[in-house]
């Protein structure tokens, strides 16, 4: 068969050297209830016609980002990307070779991935950061793993404000490296006593800024605690426009940074490919992840770009690499760091200071809402927002009436009994009658 190209003698060799008996015992470690026992419920076969016409009525049942007033956050937020982003991604002087390992032949690649690095150091106030990851959540994994080896201690504590997906991604990779993972309760007004979690046994503090609520934390007094106490301090950024305007987690004592670069040059992209961010200290540099891209000069003493600090393990002796990650977001660091360069250093703090604007409106009109109480007493550009009933059977409602409302927080906690609780984004996208749209379907939702 054309997509089949191993013959069935050959599968059975390749089985046999592995040492297993059959494909399903490849899946030994799936869970029992994640396997199909029986085909899914699809035609054997359709004409491209006819899946291209089941695919777009499909399609229509949904309400587009760029259909409706738009205020769903929770990790990945829209933005406006210039039409300049995708011009430039395409010139020919970056599409060289997917992994640069020839630095002759991959000079305008290497050379953003630089500059990549420097703008984000510089945005999360960290000495050094690598040539990205391929999210937010793995960064954060990542940073886990990094700080257990720092330490030499085994176990982690993540905050209730953590990104439920990056808590569960966090679990995964500890569970299969036989490390301990704590997580503390959801904590949407950020109550938390981190610094009394502490103790001698962690290697690490993880702590979103602004959290998964969209409340603002100040991170430097948990920072000098866990100093005192040999502990790390990992801060998380989903939202990373923020650092527009938030001070930044190096500024109040991180020894690590992660986070989502979605947001700058990024669209939403129905949920990926998207860009880990990835900074720390000077002096951790060699047990960060990934690959990172450094400045030298020829035998002619010519300045160019080389790859730095990546290690030969993460390529051929895997079992003794820092990562399993031995690759990077490319075209999405390329995609930040134009919109980044853009916008500059003022541009940047304008475009917070509106999104801010925008989200600050909106709540004080939900305030003034019968059956709404907005839980926030500082965010950016998110919040969260106490409503009457089920939040995520009035996102439904919101949607039927032209507006998409934001993403009820029981979606992605759905056993933590927060069912009336919705997370609200509001970026320089919404405009006065997006917001104003978005009260009056809420009133006649909730009030009649």
């Amino acid at each position: 068969m054309r997509y089949l190209p191993l013959s069935v003698q050959e599968r059975d060799d390749m089985l046999a050297r592995i040492g297993v008996a059959s494909v399903n015992e490849l899946y030994a470690d799936a869970p029992r209830d994640a396997l199909l026992t029986a085909p899914l419920d699809l035609p054997l076969r359709k004409t491209e016609l006819e899946v291209e016409r089941r695919l777009s009525a499909l399609a229509a049942k949904n309400v587009a980002a760029s259909a409706a007033p738009f205020f769903v956050g929770a990790g990945a937020y829209k933005h406006h990307v210039p039409a300049t982003v995708d011009h430039l991604i395409q010139r020919s002087e970056f599409l060289t070779a997917y992994t640069p390992y020839q630095p002759e032949i991959s000079q305008g690649t290497l050379q953003v991935l630089f500059e990549f690095q420097t703008q984000v150091a510089n945005l999360t106030g960290m000495e050094v950061a690598n040539a990205s990851m391929y999210d937010g959540s793995t960064s954060t994994a990542e940073a886990i793993l990094m700080a257990h080896r720092v330490t030499r201690r085994g176990k982690a504590l993540l905050s209730g404000g953590l990104h439920p997906h990056y808590a569960e991604t966090a679990r995964t990779l500890s569970d299969m490296s036989e490390h301990e993972t704590a997580v503390l309760p959801p904590d949407p007004r950020a109550t938390e006593d981190l610094i009394g979690a502490l103790d001698d046994s962690l290697s690490c503090v993880v702590v979103q800024n602004p959290d998964f609520f969209g409340n603002l934390r100040d991170l430097a007094p948990l920072a000098e605690a866990c100093r005192a106490k040999g502990v790390l301090l990992i801060a998380v950024v989903t939202e990373v426009l923020s650092l527009g305007l938030v001070e930044s987690p190096g500024a109040m004592g991180a020894d690590i940074v992660v986070g989502e670069g979605q947001s700058i040059g990024n669209g939403l992209n129905f949920g990926g490919p998207y860009l880990g961010l990835f900074a720390t200290r000077d002096k951790y540099v060699r047990q960060s992840p990934g690959r990172l891209c450094g400045r030298s000069v020829d035998a002619d003493g010519r300045p160019g770009f080389v790859l730095t600090l990546s290690t030969r393990e993460q390529h051929i002796r895997r079992e003794k690499a820092t990562s399993n990650i031995c690759t990077n977001s490319g075209l999405c660091a390329l995609a930040f760091s134009i919109h980044l360069s853009l916008l500059g250093e003022t541009g940047l703090k304008q475009l917070a200071l509106i999104n801010h604007a925008n989200a600050v409106a909106l709540a004080e009109a939900l305030e003034k809402t019968s059956g709404v109480e907005v839980l926030n007493h500082g965010f950016f550009n998110e919040f969260t927002v106490r409503v009457k009933g089920s939040a995520a059977d009035l996102v439904e409602r919101m949607a039927a009436r032209g507006v998409l409302a934001g993403v009820p927080v029981s979606r992605l906690l759905p056993r933590a009994g927060l069912d009336d609780l919705l997370l609200v984004a509001s970026s320089e996208i919404n405009t006065d009658d997006d917001r104003a749209a978005f009260v009056a379907a809420l009133k006649q939702e909730l009030n009649g």
